[in-house]
C-alpha cells in the first residue's frame, strides 16, 4: 500500500500530461483512518467516471449490533449511501476557494460535478437511492471497516491532465467527506437507533406473513398515493390508508408494539372500483412491497410476500422453448405450444409465457391490472363462446386456471379488475376502491356472481430451453429498462419490480456470470436463474460484480427478475 506523499509525488509527475497518464495512480493509499483505493481510471475526461472505494476503520465506531443480522446490515448501508449522497449536495468537505466543489443538479440524488473543466472533471457521484431499501455494492459494512464505492470524474482541461484539481479532490473533498458519513456522533447514532428499529418491524411483519396466512400486510395509516406519474415520493395531503374492519388484524411489532392493518389472505382477491378511485395505486404498493422503504415514505408497513410477481402483456418480446400449452393450444399452423418459440409475441402469447416463467422460478403471489393484460388472456364471455367454440379458440383465459393456481398449486392472485365482473365469481375476497378507501364488498360480490368453468392445473417443466455457454466481453446499462451484452440489447421496461438502475447493472452482470460460468447446455432457465440468485443470497452481490464494476453499482434483484432478463435475451 502506498502513501499519501507517493500520490502527491505521483499527481505531481504527471500533472499537464496527456489524459491517459492518470492509470498511473491506480493502487491503494493510506490515508490513515481510511484507504483510498483507485480501482479504474477512466479513458478520457468524457468517458465514464474513474471508480473510487473508500475503505474506512471501522473499529467499533458502528457497532457490531447494527448489522449482526442481514436485514439490519441492509438498512445501515442504505442509511450510510444515503448520508453520502446528502453530504455530497449540502457540500460538505467541499475544497478551498471552490476548486473541485460539487454542485447539486437537477436529479441531486444522481450527479455532484465541479463548475470547470472538460467533460465529467470534478464528477462525483454515488449508486442512486430511491425510497425502496436495496442491498448494494456502493456501501458495505463489516466489523473492521465500512466500503463506499464512488465514481470521480478526474479533472482535466481538454484531455491535459488537471493534477491540482484532482488533489482537491483526494486531499481534501474525500477525507471530509469521510470523516462526516462514517464518524459515529450522537446523532448519528439515536438515527441508527430509529433505522434498525424500523428494520426489524419489517422484517417481524414479512415473517409473519406465512404464519398469518396472508400475501401482504398494508398498515393503517399508511400512504400509498405518490406525488406525480414520476415521483416515488408520497402525496401531500393524500388520503391515507385504513383497513376495513372485517379484514383487519393486529400485529405486535418488536419496537413498535401494536399496529392494525389489512391483511390480504392467500387466495384470490380482486381489487374493483372505478377509474381514478385508488385500484392501481394499491397494486403498485404491493408490487413495490417485495422491498422494505425508508421512513417517511409512506409504505414503510406495506410489506408483500418477496416472491411476487407483477405480470403484464409485453408485445413483441422473445420465448425461448416455453411450454405455454396451459393456456394457448391448437394454434395455426400447428404451432407446438409446449416447446412454444417466437422472435415477436402477441399479447397473448407474451402474457401466457410471463405467468409460466414466473410460476417455474417459485412465485407463490401473481400481481396483475387488467389495464396492462391482454384481454383475450383474461377473459372470454359466454356469447363469443357460442360464436367461436372452444375448439376454434386457442386460447384458455386465465380466469378458467386462476382457481386451480391456487387450490392445486398454492399461488395466490391479486388482481385489479375494473371492467371484467367474472372474476367476481372466483375471487376469495373482492375489495373496492371508493375516493381512496378501502371497502370489503365480499358479500355483496357473491350475490352477483356466476359459476364458471375452471379448468385444473398440472405443475410441468414449464421452460424447456437448454442454454449453453457463451463469452460475454461487455457489458452496458442504457437507463433503467435496458442492458446490452455486447450488440444484444435486452429491454426490460416490463418489468415494473425494478426500481432503479443499480438493479439493471445486477442484471447485467448476473446474465454474464450465468452465461459465461453456469451455462453448459445442460440447465435450463429457472436452473441457472436459481443457481445465481443462491449465489447472491449465500455470497453477496460483490461475487458476481466486476472490479471496476463497469455498468455502475449493483443492487439486489431478486430470482424473479434474473430469469425475466435472461429469457428476454435474443441470442440465448
Amino acid at each position: 500500500m502506498k502513501t499519501q506523499a507517493e500520490l502527491q509525488r505521483l499527481l505531481r509527475d504527471i500533472d499537464h500530461k496527456g489524459y491517459k497518464a492518470y492509470k498511473v495512480l491506480e493502487g491503494e493509499y493510506d490515508f490513515g483512518a481510511y484507504r483510498l483505493c483507485i480501482d479504474h481510471v477512466q479513458g478520457d475526461p468524457f468517458a465514464s467516471p474513474s471508480r473510487v472505494r473508500l475503505v474506512y476503520r471501522n473499529q467499533g465506531n458502528i457497532p457490531a449490533s447494527f448489522f449482526e443480522s442481514r436485514h439490519r446490515r441492509i438498512a445501515v448501508e442504505d442509511y450510510l449511501l444515503r448520508s453520502l449522497h446528502r453530504n455530497l449536495r449540502t457540500g460538505e468537505g467541499r475544497a478551498a476557494e471552490g476548486r473541485a466543489a460539487t454542485l447539486p443538479t437537477k436529479n441531486p440524488e444522481r450527479n455532484f460535478r465541479q463548475a470547470k473543466g472538460s467533460g465529467k472533471s470534478g464528477l462525483v457521484t454515488a449508486c442512486r437511492t430511491s425510497q425502496e431499501i436495496l442491498e448494494t455494492t456502493a456501501m458495505h459494512i463489516e466489523k473492521e471497516a465500512i466500503t463506499a464505492r464512488i465514481e470521480v470524474g478526474f479533472p482535466a482541461f481538454g484531455r491535459t491532465i488537471a493534477a491540482g484539481e484532482l488533489s482537491q479532490i483526494l486531499f481534501k473533498v474525500l477525507p471530509e467527506l469521510c470523516e462526516k458519513t462514517f464518524h459515529m456522533n450522537p446523532s448519528m447514532k439515536q438515527t441508527l437507533d430509529k433505522v434498525v428499529s424500523l428494520a426489524d418491524d419489517q422484517q417481524f411483519i414479512r415473517e409473519s406473513l406465512a404464519e398469518q396466512g396472508l400475501v401482504a400486510f398494508v398498515a393503517d395509516g399508511s400512504i400509498l398515493p405518490r406525488e406525480s406519474g414520476v415521483s416515488q415520493r408520497p402525496m401531500k395531503d393524500a388520503v391515507v390508508f385504513e383497513s376495513p374492519e372485517s379484514l383487519a388484524i393486529t400485529l405486535t411489532l418488536p419496537h413498535r408494539g401494536a399496529v392494525r392493518g389489512m391483511g390480504i389472505r392467500r387466495g384470490i382477491t380482486v381489487i374493483a372500483g372505478g377509474g381514478f378511485h385508488g385500484k392501481s395505486t394499491l397494486l403498485k404498493a404491493l408490487e413495490r412491497g417485495v422491498y422494505n422503504h425508508i421512513a417517511g415514505d409512506g409504505r414503510e408497513l406495506v410489506i408483500t410476500d418477496e416472491t411476487a410477481f407483477k405480470l403484464r402483456a409485453e408485445e413483441h418480446r422473445c420465448i425461448h422453448e416455453t411450454d405455454i400449452s396451459l393456456f394457448i393450444n391448437n394454434l395455426p399452423m400447428k404451432s407446438d405450444t409446449t416447446r412454444f418459440q417466437t422472435e415477436n409475441a402477441s399479447g397473448s402469447t407474451s402474457q401466457a409465457a410471463n405467468t409460466v416463467e414466473a410460476l417455474a422460478i417459485g412465485s407463490t403471489v401473481l400481481l396483475i391490472d387488467e389495464d396492462t393484460s391482454a384481454t383475450n388472456f383474461m377473459v372470454r364471455d359466454d356469447r363469443m363462446a357460442q360464436l367461436v367454440s372452444d375448439e376454434k379458440e386457442p386460447i384458455t383465459p386465465f380466469i378458467r386456471k386462476i382457481r386451480s393456481l391456487y387450490q392445486d398449486l398454492g399461488v395466490s392472485t391479486v388482481l385489479v379488475a375494473g371492467s371484467s365482473g367474472d372474476y367476481l365469481s372466483v375471487a376469495d375476497t373482492v375489495l373496492q376502491m371508493d375516493c381512496y378507501e378501502t371497502k370489503d364488498v365480499t358479500a355483496r360480490a357473491k350475490e352477483l356472481s356466476v359459476p364458471l368453468t375452471e379448468e385444473r392445473v398440472r405443475e410441468t417443466e414449464w421452460l424447456k430451453k437448454k442454454v449453453r455457454s457463451q463469452k460475454i466481453e461487455k457489458v452496458r446499462v442504457h437507463g433503467w429498462d435496458t442492458i446490452s451484452l455486447d450488440k444484444n440489447e435486452i429491454d426490460l421496461r416490463y418489468l415494473e419490480q425494478i426500481v432503479g438502475e443499480s438493479q439493471t447493472a445486477s442484471l447485467a452482470y448476473v446474465s454474464q456470470y450465468m452465461l459465461e460460468r453456469l451455462a453448459d447446455g445442460k440447465k435450463t432457465l429457472p436452473e441457472l436463474a436459481n443457481a445465481a440468485a443462491d449465489k447472491l443470497e449465500k455470497e453477496g452481490i460483490l461475487s458476481i460484480t466486476p472490479r471496476n464494476y463497469s455498468a455502475g453499482p449493483a443492487a439486489y434483484v431478486r430470482r424473479q427478475e434474473i430469469l425475466a432478463c435472461l429469457a428476454r435475451y435474443r441470442n440465448l
